[in-house]
Order: C-alpha cells, then sequence, then structure tokens
C-alpha cells in the first residue's frame, strides 16, 4: 500500500457521486438486527474496518451474518448473547467498542473489551458508571476510566444519568440495551449532550426495529423493557459525513458536485453541513438528482458544530480559503477523537501557512491566507486525510501521509476522490 499521495489540483471541480451507506446508520442496524429474533437483511451497509468489527463481535456473542458486498444478511439473537472468553479486540473504532461496553451486560460472564493503543486513551468511565447504576459490573482494566474493560453480563436496569458533555455514543449505547433490561432503562442527562444528531439516529433504527420510548428533548430517555427487536430488512442511506469531502470540494474550487444518494430529509447530522457552506457563501440545490453544493465567494463564520463534529476538519480547510475569520466552538471533546483532531488541524493548516487558534472548545481560522503545499501528516485519523484531500484540489504541492487510514469508514475514498481530480 501507497506510503502517501499526492492529491492532483483542479480549477474546478464538476461531478455527480453516489456514496456508499452512512457508518453510523450501518452499525446500529448491524447491532439492532442481531439482537432480532430472526432473519433481517441490511441494504447498502457500508463496507469498512469500523463496520468490519462490528459485525466480528456480533458473530462472537452469537449472531449469524451473512455480507455479499454491501447487502448483510443476519440471524439475530434474540438478546441472548454467547460468552466470549478471549478479549473483544475493537481496533480503533470507537463507536463499536462504547456500543458493546454496554451490549455484552445482555450477555453471560465477564467480558474483555479493548482496541488500538489510542483507543486505549479513550474516556469510557462514565459510560461504566452509568452501566454500574443499572446493575451492572464494569470497570476499566487500569483503573484509569479507559480501556481495556471488564464487564459482567447480567444487566437489570432501571435509572442512571449521564453528563452528555463526553460523548453521545455512551447514551446510544444505553438506549440500544434498554429494550432488553428486565426493568428497561432510563436516562438523565444532566449537562449539555454533545452530538444530538447521534442519539436521532439511533432512535430511528430503534424504531425501525418495532421499539417504542419516550423522550423529553435531549434531556431523558425512557426505553420500556420487555421488548423485543423485530427483523426487518432496512435500506442504510448514503453516508453525508462523507458526503461532506466532496461538497467542501466545490466550496475550495468553485466547482458544483452533486451527491446524488442523499436527500434534506436525511437525519444524519451532517446534512446540516449544506447550511454551513451556504451560510459561507455557496448556493446549494436539491432536486430529484440529488443534493449540490455550487462554490461562490466565501466569507468566515460563526458556528456551534457540537452537533456536527466529525465536519470540523472539513470545514477549517474551507475555511483557511474563506475570507475573515471562522469561529468554530461546542467541540472541545475532539480531542478525544481517534486523534487530538483541534490539535492536529491546527497543525497540518500551520504547515500550509494558514493561521489558526486552539480555543477551549473549539478553533479560530483567520482565511483568505496564501497557501503552499505541504505532507500532511494524518495522525492514522481517516478525517484528517479525506479534509486535507479537500485542501490539496485548491493547492498545488499536498501530499497526504498514510492515505490508507481511510479504510476505517471509507476504504474507496481515493477511488472516489480521482473522479474529482480529473
Amino acid at each position: 500500500m501507497d506510503t502517501t499521495r499526492a492529491i492532483r489540483p483542479r480549477d474546478k471541480v464538476e461531478a455527480v457521486v453516489s456514496l456508499p451507506g452512512s457508518k453510523s446508520l450501518t452499525h446500529r442496524a448491524l447491532i439492532a438486527s442481531a439482537l432480532a429474533a430472526g432473519e433481517s437483511l441490511v441494504t447498502n451497509a457500508l463496507v469498512a474496518e469500523d463496520t468490519r468489527l462490528t459485525a466480528q463481535a456480533l458473530r462472537k456473542l452469537g449472531a449469524a451474518l451473512d455480507w455479499e458486498d454491501t447487502t448483510v444478511r443476519i440471524r439475530g439473537t434474540g438478546g441472548r448473547l454467547k460468552p466470549v472468553a478471549e478479549p473483544l479486540h475493537f481496533g480503533n473504532s470507537g463507536t463499536s467498542h462504547r456500543f458493546f461496553t454496554a451490549l455484552v451486560s445482555l450477555g453471560e460472564g465477564e467480558y474483555c473489551l479493548t482496541g488500538t493503543p489510542r483507543l486505549c486513551q479513550r474516556p469510557v468511565g462514565e459510560l461504566l458508571a452509568a452501566l454500574k447504576l443499572l446493575g451492572v459490573k464494569a470497570v476499566s482494566q487500569r483503573g484509569d476510566g479507559c480501556p481495556p474493560v471488564l464487564v459482567t453480563g447480567g444487566l437489570t436496569g432501571g435509572h442512571t444519568r449521564l453528563s452528555g458533555q463526553v460523548s453521545s455514543q455512551y447514551l446510544s449505547a444505553l438506549l440500544l440495551i434498554g429494550p432488553l433490561a428486565p426493568l428497561g432503562v432510563e436516562v438523565e442527562i444532566t449537562g449539555e449532550l454533545v452530538s444530538r444528531p447521534y442519539v436521532d439516529l439511533t432512535l430511528e433504527v430503534m424504531a425501525a426495529f418495532g421499539i417504542s420510548f419516550f423522550r423529553r428533548g435531549y434531556r431523558y430517555f425512557q426505553v420500556p423493557g420487555g421488548q423485543t427487536y423485530q427483523p426487518r430488512e432496512y435500506a442504510v442511506e448514503g453516508d453525508a459525513s462523507s458526503a461532506a469531502y466532496f461538497w467542501a470540494a466545490a466550496a475550495v474550487t468553485g466547482g458544483r458536485v452533486t451527491v446524488a444518494n442523499l436527500s434534506v430529509d436525511s437525519t444524519q447530522g451532517d446534512i446540516d453541513f449544506l447550511s454551513v457552506l451556504a451560510r459561507m457563501g455557496c448556493h446549494i440545490e436539491s432536486s430529484p438528482a440529488g443534493l449540490t453544493v455550487a462554490g461562490g465567494p466565501l466569507h468566515g463564520i460563526t458556528v456551534d458544530m457540537s452537533a456536527m463534529p466529525d465536519q470540523v476538519p472539513t470545514l477549517a480547510v474551507v475555511a483557511a480559503f474563506a475570507q475573515g475569520e471562522t469561529v468554530m466552538t461546542g467541540v472541545g471533546h475532539l480531542r478525544h477523537k481517534e486523534s487530538d483532531r483541534l490539535a492536529a488541524v491546527a497543525t497540518e493548516l500551520r504547515k500550509m501557512g494558514g493561521e489558526v487558534e486552539e480555543t477551549g472548545d473549539g478553533l479560530l481560522i483567520r482565511g483568505g491566507r496564501p497557501l503552499t503545499g505541504a505532507v500532511i501528516h494524518t495522525y492514522d485519523d481517516h478525517r484528517i486525510a479525506m479534509s486535507f484531500a479537500v485542501a490539496g484540489l485548491s493547492v498545488p504541492g499536498v501530499v497526504i501521509e498514510d492515505p490508507g487510514c481511510v479504510a476505517k469508514s471509507f476504504p474507496e475514498f481515493w477511488r472516489y476522490w480521482e473522479t474529482l481530480e480529473g
């Protein structure tokens, strides 16, 4: 595999693309199918490292998954999970690790969940504390609130709480197991919940598989116990997170890019990246052909990115080409992602001549400065690689290190990107 990839500049990108399925929805649909009693079919599933890790763990816990191209046939467990003697390894997939930290509480005996060195630096202490209030023995093996974690099956359920300020994945994990807890699950959110749209996606998938719940905004969630996930056929829509890189390409080159398999009705949070680009000066079109971004003169904005934190690196790159300051807030938790994304973005943009400041909860970028090519270190972080590919379309000499790290969420990214480079 190539250790670097040079990006070919392009004056004005013109393209129409249909993108792979949503990573977030694929994770959730696979888990709901595996908890159902009977056979489900998930179509347009994303084939990537993270979703493969989820599928691998589900097989070990007793589900049968037959994966052909982007279609997955799943024979579920009915919520009765097998004991697993060896550690469940989740690579660098924080979503998988956090979801399964809760999921294995439905099983029998003790489970060990671990991952890469970086994953084992990412906090899960708040999730472990919430599980303990639901009757689960769940501890950090090293006592530092990070993986590896040891979880003993025996979920009873009841009332628990989360601050909501570290990761929405903790809440999603608890909601997914709620229907199968004897007492159900009630979750009180004591702070400001980050990444709210991802919780909406979790509830959307649960409802699609026959689960009922009650909520009061983003402060209180109740999932009654004694429910059963129902098998069904579930079609995964295109990935809005992946689409953002292609729309950003139109923005920085003054071109035009259509994503054919997404609509404005999507509940994926990153669909709102379109409104951010519109505020910066792009023209957005929704038509039967898909969602189109046409680039225009760009200007800086101030925006709370807490609902779409994955797009902070993408927006940072676009902001470097915009006149004036762009201020992003609400994303201090990005320091605990695959990399410290705030530091990584700031470091790599400065290499190119950009002017960037890290703040307590985000970034400030002074755009419109002349940028130069650079070798971009990707920190084994797929989103750093893909976002800086956008910069290379307008700045000669951008070289992406470790381009293969995109396999985490979008293994075919570079093949799709070639349609933009011409």
